[in-house]
């Protein structure tokens, strides 16, 4: 009755992993879901990658489980899961029948990540929840999974039709109180942008990236790329506006000019505007401000040549990375996908 409080550790190999990419990582996709995802989750399993996430941001996209579900029934190898679930959009029982259902669908390639809140969570105008409250929903839903009873809101739950399920759960963190509780309770632990790093952490390791491969002749101004990974920029104001305020976003390229125009919405409305084209497109708001502070967009993501990806990515592994979750935007998300598993192969 405790809820699954303890928890196995899982390797690489226990999720049948396939290895890619010159340092060895498994090379994974992650999705701002649309109604096309299924579409291109199809052809990213063609291509050889090992996962696919789909982001859980229900202002923004459309119902996670809704597009993995859709997905499982097109697809046979590619693992599937939600990076990251936020909690209190749903009764861990609701998130619990919903993880087992799709591994009904995929059996045997099923992993949930679980995280505090970003998008999910500040586009309904509240902040990211406390790791605490994270940490005992964990618990919650690996009892529910394992067929146990747990003990939530001062009454008991059980899934009583159910035969238990093993599915991993991650957590994905990026400060120290997210990285404890993946310490102690995640199969696996997700970062965005940086290396989750600790001798404590999981072994499956994975880190979040998006962008674009660069040609020859490319620059990072061109429509093209724009298009595919300008939003790598506008996420950039977006974090520093919600965790450091005007201040943090002044200091980056393109901030002043980015917060301006978003102080010009009114205080009540601002959290539905803050997130527009969150990880898939520039809005016309966010534009000027991208292109003034396009510097950022080789820091803040995957984009460069084949060479320089394969080089970042062999860093990755020098930090303890195990999988990179690349997540394709713009107009050719299939070409997308295709050319950056081309460059890091």
């Amino acid at each position: 009755m405790n809820g699954g409080a303890g928890r196995h550790r899982r390797t690489m190999t226990d999720v049948n992993t396939v290895k890619m990419g010159t340092a060895g990582i498994d090379i994974s996709c992650a999705f701002a879901p649309s109604s096309s995802t299924p579409d291109h989750i199809v052809v990213a399993e063609q291509l050889g990658y090992q996962r696919a996430w789909c982001y859980d941001s229900p202002a923004l996209y459309p119902d996670v489980w809704m597009v993995l579900a859709l997905t499982a029934v097109r697809t046979s190898r590619i693992g599937l899961g939600p990076a990251v679930l936020i909690p209190s959009l749903r009764h861990p029982m609701v998130s619990a029948a919903a993880a087992a259902g799709l591994a009904d669908l995929a059996p045997g390639r099923v992993a949930v990540a679980i995280g505090a809140g970003f998008t999910g969570r500040y586009t309904i105008g509240q902040p990211p929840m406390r790791w605490a409250d994270v940490a005992a929903y964990i618990r919650a839903l690996r009892g529910l999974l394992r067929g146990e009873e747990v003990l939530w809101d001062g009454a008991l739950a059980k899934m009583l039709e159910r035969k238990p399920v093993d599915v991993p759960l991650l957590v994905g963190a990026d400060g120290p109180k997210g990285r404890a509780v993946a310490a102690e309770l995640g199969d696996g632990v997700l970062g965005s942008g940086l290396p989750p790093t600790g001798d404590d952490l999981p072994a499956w390791r994975g880190v979040l990236t998006f962008g674009t491969v660069l040609g020859p002749d490319e620059a990072l101004t061109d429509e093209r790329v724009m298009d595919a990974a300008g939003h790598a920029v506008a996420v950039a104001y977006h974090g520093a506006w919600e965790r450091r305020g005007a201040g943090g976003v002044d200091r980056l390229p393109g901030g002043r000019l980015w917060r301006e125009a978003i102080e010009q919405i009114a205080p009540e409305r601002r959290h539905l505007a803050v997130h527009e084209g969150h990880l898939s497109r520039v809005t016309d708001r966010d534009l000027p401000a991208v292109r003034a502070g396009i510097e950022l967009l080789p820091k803040m993501s995957l984009t460069g040549t084949p060479a320089q990806l394969r080089d970042r990515i062999a860093r990755f592994q020098q930090d303890g990375v195990t999988e990179v979750l690349y997540q394709p935007a713009g107009r050719d998300i299939p070409g997308e996908l295709e050319r950056f598993i081309a460059a890091v192969r």
